[in-house]
């Protein structure tokens, strides 16, 4: 059977972890196709909370077959201290590949990404970044000068490509930022014993995942990030390096579009993002703190406070169209509780008097925009304890209904609290 992609919809953060969990379950493989371990998934099961990077969140069915493919970016010490803490809490990793072409992130890259966003934040303009090297093992990617994991964990070219990258970055590190060369002799002797450990685990996975599709396994495709954070459909500049839109899966993972039969688009029922970059319904009052404060909107990997607004429909039905959405997740509902009025933007009206109704291409455009609202009545009663749509209360239910009229998109799912059994299917 073709597989199900599940991606964030908005700026990232929406939840996908849980919902991949429940899926998990059911699925043969999960595989992750971008980013690196900037990227955080918070999954609750059996009331224990689980905090995933870089791991597919499938690592928790030890029947499940998990795999971080090609266009992920990979952290060899970030990794193995994730599996580290995974084992503590008693988890089985041994179902985890790595596909041999995945790029290394190393020292230098993370050196790098710190000084250039410091000296960007000098001249007001930060991207925001998590400084995890993530650009720059993509910059060096795009460049062809990368270290594949295949380089990597071979102990014969190990040295010699180690010895040769630190060397060239040493020179911008000095040279372009005036910063401290690394040690090279350091780094080898730490990071030799990464790969020895990683080298198991090594292998062309595009083999695993195409031989899984034509055996009509089930296969779940895990986006990290969102979709507004991708390099080409997100608010450029204020982007990620690679593509959490639906698409990303195949480039990442090495599979053609052909294998995907369903694409679920995962939301908050309110909106959130981390970093600079516009934001057209942040919330600067006592209701965007009410609102963050009741999610737990502070990052995963970061612990940094989100910026937090309301459900905004127009950058909604922009990911519905771009990642070819055929199903729609309004998750976390339940920090709404209290609210006295819910609020969805329909619409943007710009500096110039024009009202759109789709997302622009330039961001610029939405510097100073006004939001234009939709309102809803909101709701008292606790309902993490619901499991079936008719025992919502009746505002909760016109706000569902409501979101899935303005969105043309179905919704399928309800997320109602943070464990993985509160969940209402539709």
């Amino acid at each position: 059977m073709p597989g199900k992609v599940i991606i964030g919809a908005q700026w990232g953060d929406e939840g996908k972890g849980k919902f991949i969990d429940i899926f998990a379950s059911k699925a043969d493989m999960v595989v992750r196709s971008q980013g690196g371990n900037n990227a955080g998934h918070t999954v609750v099961a059996n009331g224990v909370k689980f905090k995933l990077q870089l791991v597919p969140s499938g690592i928790l069915d030890p029947n499940c077959l998990n795999i971080i493919g090609a266009g992920v970016v990979v952290n060899p010490k970030a990794i193995l201290e994730e599996l580290g803490r995974l084992h503590e809490q008693g988890v089985v990793t041994d179902q985890l590949r790595i596909d041999a072409r995945a790029h290394c992130i190393m020292p230098w890259h993370l050196e790098l990404d710190a000084l250039s966003e410091a000296e960007k934040a000098a001249d007001g303009t930060a991207i925001g970044t998590t400084k995890k090297g993530i650009g720059p093992t993509y910059m060096d990617k795009s460049e062809r000068s990368g270290i594949r994991m295949h380089d990597f964990v071979d102990p014969e070219r190990f040295e010699a490509v180690i010895r040769d990258a630190c060397a060239r970055k040493n020179r911008v590190i000095t040279g372009v930022y005036g910063g401290s060369p690394l040690d090279v002799e350091a780094i080898l002797s730490e990071y030799r014993a990464y790969a020895d450990r990683l080298r198991p685990m090594v292998t062309d996975t595009t083999i695993l995942v195409y031989n899984a599709v034509k055996a009509g396994k089930e296969i779940l495709f895990e986006g990290a990030q969102g979709t507004l954070l991708d390099l080409d459909m997100g608010t450029y500049p204020f982007v990620t390096s690679s593509h959490p839109v639906s698409g990303g899966c195949c480039i990442g993972s090495g599979v053609g579009p052909t294998a995907i039969s369903e694409v679920m688009g995962i939301f908050k029922s309110y909106t959130t993002r981390v970093g600079e970059g516009p934001f057209p319904t942040e919330l600067f009052d006592e209701t965007g703190d009410y609102i963050r404060n009741a999610g737990g909107e502070f990052g995963t990997v970061t612990g940094r406070p989100r910026r937090t607004g309301w459900f905004d429909a127009v950058i909604a039905k922009y990911a519905v169209r771009v990642n070819g959405l055929t199903e729609m997740v309004i998750n976390k509902i339940d920090p709404l509780r209290g609210l006295p009025k819910l609020k969805v933007c329909v619409a943007y009206k710009l500096k110039n008097g024009k009202t759109i109704t789709d997302f622009p291409a330039n961001f610029m455009d939405l510097l100073d925009c006004e939001p234009v609202y939709e309102e809803f009545d909101g709701f008292e009663e606790d309902i993490t304890a619901c499991r079936h749509f008719d025992e919502l209360p009746v505002s909760v239910q016109q706000y569902i209904k409501a979101l899935e009229r303005i969105c043309e998109c179905p919704i399928t799912m309800l997320g109602v609290g943070p464990d993985r059994d509160q969940v209402i299917t539709i």
